[in-house]
Parts: structure tokens; sequence; C-alpha cells
């Protein structure tokens, strides 16, 4: 028989917990719904933000790179052109002793002492045997000038195969560097690409603000620069403010933050090497903030790999990152290392 009683009610106290319970569960929901956009787009600035500065550090290293393929090639190019010019003179020795050496065949067939009896000019032939002893002299001296000539070429046939080896494994090396910067870019721009059309808005709106609030404003205070060249550096740094960042651009019409450094004492007649971190030993290390002058080189990170201009004020001249403008900056916003005055 079937049974008809009815139901269970749940008692009071349990209805209220489930209640509360599905409370709850609604309220996290709408507040995580809420919270999740502001979380997710500070997130992906941190994160876009860490893959421009990797990118910058890899750019670095492949502006290197590529400064050391440069000279490799000229070096090679050199080598090379001298081994060819070597040859040359190296063949001319060996036709000019192989044109003595075949008239001495054709005209000495007979023993010398012979000759000399069978001579009817003695004194003659003895005047002639003289001279072939002098000839034989310069055949050795020749000889010895074409020894030492092949050691020479030798050597530098060595030279320039070692650093043929050198530039196919600087190329290998570029390309690798290359590859890993614009990785790094594409995932900076896949993760931008996550965020809704609204948040995109307000990242450029914020980076535009940064750069029109540096574009010429800033307060520089009035300390002089350490010299007329520091000056006249800065003075064409900027110039400008305003031209985007670009890895491995060294201007005029975009840079790189060592590209716009060693463009701008280009302009002041001053010739820097390409990289942040070679330039940091372009001239005399200034250890305290408090002593740099406006167009000394400033540092910064553990690795050396970002540089720019001090303006004075504490702000500095620099090509910030991808998506940025050259600009006026507070070198607080980055971990100085130090200055480099340049003579």
């Amino acid at each position: 028989m079937a049974s008809h009683r009815r139901p269970k009610q749940p008692n009071r106290a349990r209805v209220s917990v489930l209640t509360m319970t599905a409370a709850a569960a609604v309220a996290l929901t709408s507040q995580a719904a809420h919270a999740d956009p502001q979380t997710s787009k500070k997130s992906v600035k941190e994160k876009v933000d860490k893959l421009y500065e990797d990118a910058e550090a890899a750019t670095e290293k492949y502006n290197g790179a590529k400064e050391k393929q440069s000279k490799l090639s000229t070096e090679v190019e050199n080598l090379q052109d001298s081994v060819a010019r070597g040859q040359g003179q190296l063949n001319k020795m060996r036709d000019q002793l192989g044109s003595v050496a075949t008239a001495q065949y054709r005209t000495g067939g007979i023993d010398p002492s012979l000759q000399l009896f069978l001579s009817s000019d003695p004194d003659n032939y003895l005047d002639r045997a003289s001279a072939m002893d002098q000839l034989s002299t310069k055949q050795t001296t020749a000889l010895k000038k074409i020894q030492t000539k092949q050691r020479s070429l030798a050597q530098q046939r060595k030279e320039a195969s070692g650093k043929l080896k050198d530039l196919s494994s600087t190329r290998t090396a570029l390309g690798k560097k290359k590859k890993e910067i614009q990785g790094k870019l594409s995932e900076a721009q896949t993760l931008l690409n996550s965020l809704t059309a609204k948040e995109k808005a307000k990242l450029a709106a914020k980076q535009k603000r940064a750069d029109r609030a540096s574009s010429g404003r800033a307060d520089l205070g009035d300390v002089k620069p350490g010299s007329g060249r520091a000056a006249a550096a800065l003075a064409a740094a900027k110039t400008k403010i305003g031209s985007p960042y670009v890895w491995g651009a060294t201007g005029p019409s975009s840079f790189d933050c060592s590209g716009l450094t060693s463009w701008a004492y280009q302009q002041a007649g001053v010739s820097l090497p390409r990289t942040s971190q070679a330039q940091a030993s372009a001239g005399t290390r200034i250890a305290s903030q408090s002593a740099l002058k406006p167009g000394d080189l400033v540092l910064f990170y553990g690795d050396l790999h970002h540089i720019g201009l001090y303006a004075g004020n504490g702000q500095v001249l620099h090509a910030p990152k991808p998506g940025a403008s050259v600009r006026f900056e507070a070198m607080g916003n980055m971990p100085f290392q130090y200055g480099v005055r340049v003579g």
C-alpha cells in the first residue's frame, strides 16, 4: 500500500541557514563579477609592463649583437681584401723568381769550371761569375720574402676564418634575440587585446596624459650642465620629445633608450657606444643622484638595460618603452644605479 504521509517540512533554522548561504553565494558572485574586470585590468597592465621591460633588456642585447656583427663584417672584409692583395703580390714575386731561374737554366748548362777553361776571355767570365753570385744572393733574399709572405697570408686566412665563424654565431644570436623581442611584444599585445574597449581606452588615455604632462613643461630647476657638450646633447634630445619608442631605432624620428642618448651626444660631436651597458663606461661615474648635472647619462636597473639623460630636478629625459614617446619622467619611477659624465 502506498504511503500517504505528508512530506516533512524543513524547520525554520534550516530554512534560515539555506537562505543565508544562498544570499552569501549571490553576494560573492556579484562581488566577483564586479571586481574581476578591475583586477584583470591591473593584472594585465602589470604583465604588459614586465614584458615591455624584458623586451627592452633584450633590445639592448640585440643592439650589442648588431654592433658586433657590423664590426666583424668590416674586419672580415678588410682581411679578405688584404689576403687578395697579398696573394697577388706573392704571385708576382714567384713569377719574377721563376723568370730568373728559367734564364739561368737556359744559359747555365755547362759546369762553371769548364766554362772558365774554355773561355776566350777569362776576365769577362769572372766578372759574369761574380754577377751570378750576387744574383744567387738576391734569389735567396727573394725566396725568404716569399716564405715570409706565405706565412703572413696563412695567418691572415686563419684570422679571417675565425672571424667568419664569430660572425656566423653572432648572426644566429641576433636572430634569436630578435625573435625573443618580437615574442614578448606580441605577448604584450595579446594581453592588451584581452581587455575591453573601455579598459583599452582608459589605459591609452593614461599613457597620453603621461606623455602630455612631460612635453616640455617639466620643472627642471636651474642647475647648469656639466659641460658644453652635455648641454648640447640635452638640448638635442629635447627636440625629440614626443618621438615614439621603437626597439632598435637610433633616430632621427624614433628611438630606443640607448638610441636616443647616442643620437643626442652625436649632435654634440661625441660618439657613444651603441648599448646602454657600453655607454655606462663612456665617462666618469657619478654614484650619487644629488651630484648629477643636466646632460649626464643616467642608468637604471641592475643589468643597466635602461638609460636616459639627466634633465635636472630629479627628472630624466628618455625613450621609455613601446607604446610611449620620448618624455621627461621622475627618476624615482625606476631603480637608479648611477650616472656617467661624458668628458
